[in-house]
């Protein structure tokens, strides 16, 4: 019986046929996070700002750095975010739900080829995504927290749910792997193995360590000023009116960080140390994001880049047909390397290069494209959304062995690969869902969950 694995860098690596995953787990930078939900202020979100006088339309620095500075007078929640963040949450079920029914790397007797499609975008975005959205909510956290309640409340949000998840849920989902490849294997060795030999992988909570270590650092810098940040947010305020401004610094940037790092260590290599690991190559590409994020947030937030009055909130078209021309120049370049280039294992630094700048430029587009549109929404009354936001994290949790033991369930029935997928994708959701409300429902679980 062929086993079930699943891809490793599916950004453009796992496109071709025989690349797989190792057993330590996904070689998936894709592998969702969810920061997005953790770095909250006591409220639960984001602070917005409402200094008296009208919003900015022009920047000084004198002026500039007394808006930055400017304290925050009130606090609610932001229903775009929340609805983003949820919206996310679903993308990485699907993202999970899809990857065995690829067609260039399928782990089950059944693919499709658009699946590629779908795999290849969400790998390309949502991480660093989910790394900004994060980030948004560190410096008004830090602004209003002493640095010891700060780590303790991470320490409790981040750090207690991943050791929880690498010794119970990462094995119980991996075992699942395994039992195709040693039909026999008790759970218990299995879970001994992984623990005291190894391999031990993490699966998508690799996420929660690297955000707990931002969070740190983040923590530290602030302490060293809690003006480090203010440029950043000058150009969000700039953004207001002239979001391209924004979103070329922000392209220039993580290219600038992320083209060396893939060039040097390319596109596939991992830290592995126990259940920590991450992709090398975009360590410094989410840092970027994380505290880019960080400088939006810092203050005066409805008069920035991502208020729902601004310029962004009312373009979001354009900026979905904008991101199409990265996302099909990769594509240009995944046949070339596969019809021209024969499909090399080490790749021309100019096609790394050019790989990584259109990647960069894909994945600021794509966030670009789902802000503006909960932006643009904001007002719109109550979304599909808003009853899963609340159980959003836990469903992050916990929905990983969920969707690969329905994957094991579906690999031998005779079925087309859509079908599969979206068995998968639903059940996964409606499970993940039932077992966060259960959990939730445990004193004290609010805490974390």
């Amino acid at each position: 019986m062929t086993e079930i694995n699943y891809l490793g860098d599916f950004s453009e690596d796992c496109l071709q046929a025989g690349a797989w995953g190792k057993l330590r787990g996904p070689v998936l930078p894709a592998e969702p996070g969810f920061g997005a939900l953790l770095n909250q202020v006591p409220d639960g979100n984001i602070r917005d700002d409402h200094p008296a006088g009208a919003r900015m339309t022009s920047i000084s620095s004198s002026v500039a750095t007394a808006e930055v500075r400017a304290a925050p007078k009130a606090s609610t929640r932001n229903a775009a975010l929340d609805r983003a963040r949820t919206f996310l949450t679903l993308v990485v079920v699907l993202h999970h739900a899809v990857i065995p029914y690829t067609y260039f790397g399928h782990t089950d007797p059944k693919s499709w080829l658009g699946f590629d499609a779908v795999v290849l975008a969400t790998d390309s975005f949502f991480m660093a995504m989910f790394f900004f959205l994060s980030g948004l909510f560190v410096w008004p956290s830090l602004a209003h927290k002493p640095p010891q309640i700060f780590i303790r409340d991470r320490l409790l949000r981040l750090g207690l749910p991943f050791a929880i998840a690498a010794f119970t849920i990462i094995p119980i989902a991996y075992y699942a792997i395994a039992l195709r490849q040693q039909p026999d294997i008790s759970f218990t060795a299995f879970w001994w193995k992984t623990i005291t030999v190894g391999p031990w992988p993490s699966g998508p909570i690799w996420f929660i360590w690297v955000l707990l270590a931002f969070d740190l650092f983040a923590c530290l810098l602030y302490r060293l000023s809690s003006r480090l940040l203010d440029p950043i947010n000058r150009m969000s305020l700039r953004g207001y009116d002239r979001p391209a401004e924004f979103f070329l610094f922000l392209v220039g940037l993580t290219a600038v960080v992320y083209i060396p790092a893939r060039l040097y260590f390319g596109p596939s290599r991992w830290f592995e140390f126990g259940p920590f690991d991450v992709q090398v190559s975009r360590e410094l590409l989410y840092a970027a994001y994380f505290f880019i994020g960080a400088g939006v947030g810092a203050a005066n937030f409805n008069r920035a880049v991502l208020s729902p009055e601004g310029r962004l909130a009312k373009s979001s078209w354009g900026w979905a047909i904008a991101t199409l021309v990265p996302y099909c120049l990769l594509w240009v370049l995944i046949t070339i390397k596969r019809e021209i280039l024969g499909n090399p294992p080490v790749l021309p630094a100019w096609y790394e290069a050019i790989y990584g700048l259109l990647f960069v430029a894909f994945s600021a587009g794509m966030m670009f494209t789902i802000l503006a549109f909960f932006l643009r929404f904001k007002r719109s009354g109550w979304s599909i959304l808003d009853p899963m936001q609340p159980d959003a994290y836990g469903i992050f949790l916990v929905h990983y062995p969920i969707v690969l033991w329905l994957q094991y369930w579906l690999f031998d029935f005779d079925l087309p690969a859509i079908v599969k997928a979206l068995v998968a994708f639903v059940l996964t959701v409606l499970f993940s869902w039932a077992v966060t409300a259960a959990l939730r429902k445990i004193p004290g679980a609010t805490r974390v969950l």
